[in-house]
């Protein structure tokens, strides 16, 4: 309706007055009035004069992949030949000749690094495999901070030790490594420590003291932070924790809270990843006492209330038997592990049955 009000107004006022007479927009009322129907095709663009011929372009891409360029980009051979002459064309021709023949790649003959590895680590029992970062608590002012050294037990989710120092350095870690596994009774060979690629971590006097402990060294691909998932996730705990300041305001604050904080997380936690139960329960064997504890419960509460529990007797669930960095997709080729002696006693051996 307001379209033909326009086109009668148009007549005698025009397009753009007839349209605020009427009150709509010009681009409304132009497409309305074209004629339906497809669009003309576009015209194809000649082939311009100056183009090359074709003898002329095969030579230039004979040059430009002849041995000697090769692995050069089209603006360094462009250089190279109009220092020593004769001139060829532009480089933005090069560049043509090469992209008719989808040759528009990598040229420059780069180094390779080799691929780095997977790392693969099982842990079956306590202080088999360690995991260790470095993370950053922010201090009193801004651009201030404190560096927190967290070594987490991969099997039970405990944290054996942690560190707060002003700053990072090779000989802190080494510190901090020999005073952990000194408290916790390390033997030779018995453990392998798992780390990204941080300076400290890296540092020869950190390197020096696990050769010297004989402990195994592991690292994190480059880039790859889900090789270290068990340390960022104790990380994302502690930063989501109800009293997590956002600044400390001191050193002594900061080891202060983490202090309450890691009693707390070993020591009244219920590890989600632990069949709810805490870590130093699991670290210290005393998972299949608790287990038959909860196991005691649920049976006095089916043997009471039957109807509530429609699927028959409640189990309870255990802790993972295995706790793997990066589990290989085909386990049939894995060596069979057997059960430490010194571990006899620990939760890693037969399901609990009452």
């Amino acid at each position: 309706m307001k379209i033909a009000a326009v086109k009668l107004l148009a007549k005698d006022l025009g397009v753009a007055p007839a349209c605020r007479v009427v009150g709509i927009p010009r681009s409304t009322y132009y497409p309305s009035i074209q004629a339906p129907g497809p669009r003309p095709p576009k015209q194809r663009r000649g082939r311009s004069l100056r183009r090359l011929p074709a003898a002329q372009q095969a030579e230039i891409r004979a040059l430009l992949n002849s041995e000697r360029f090769r692995d050069l980009p089209p603006r360094q051979i462009y250089a190279t030949l109009l220092d020593e002459g004769p001139y060829v064309c532009h480089w933005r021709t090069m560049y043509n000749i090469l992209h008719e023949y989808d040759e528009v790649r990598e040229r420059r003959n780069q180094r390779v690094h080799s691929p780095y590895k997977k790392p693969e680590l099982l842990a079956t029992a306590p202080n088999k495999v360690w995991s260790w970062d470095i993370t950053k608590l922010r201090g009193p002012q801004k651009w201030s901070s404190y560096k927190l050294f967290v070594m987490l037990d991969i099997y039970s989710r405990y944290v054996v030790g942690w560190m707060v120092v002003p700053g990072e350095s090779g000989g802190l870690a080494a510190e901090f490594i020999a005073a952990t596994c000194e408290r916790q009774g390390i033997r030779p060979q018995q453990l392998t420590i798992h780390s990204d690629r941080d300076p400290a971590m890296i540092a020869k006097t950190y390197a020096q003291l696990l050769a010297d402990l004989r402990v195994e060294r592991s690292y994190i691909r480059p880039y790859c932070s889900n090789d270290n998932a068990y340390s960022e996730s104790q990380f994302k705990t502690m930063r989501d924790h109800s009293d997590y300041p956002v600044r400390f305001g001191s050193l002594e604050d900061a080891r202060a809270w983490s202090r309450a904080f890691f009693d707390w997380y070993n020591n009244q936690h219920d590890h989600s990843g632990l069949a709810l139960m805490r870590p130093s329960t699991v670290h210290y064997g005393q998972a299949r006492s608790v287990q038959a504890q909860r196991q005691r419960e649920l049976a006095a509460a089916y043997a009471e209330n039957r109807e509530r529990f429609p699927r028959g007797m409640p189990k309870v669930s255990r802790p993972p038997r295995q706790a793997w960095i990066n589990k290989p997709s085909k386990l049939d080729a894995l060596p069979f592990v057997l059960p430490d002696p010194a571990q006899a006693n620990h939760d890693t051996l037969a399901p609990l049955t009452l």
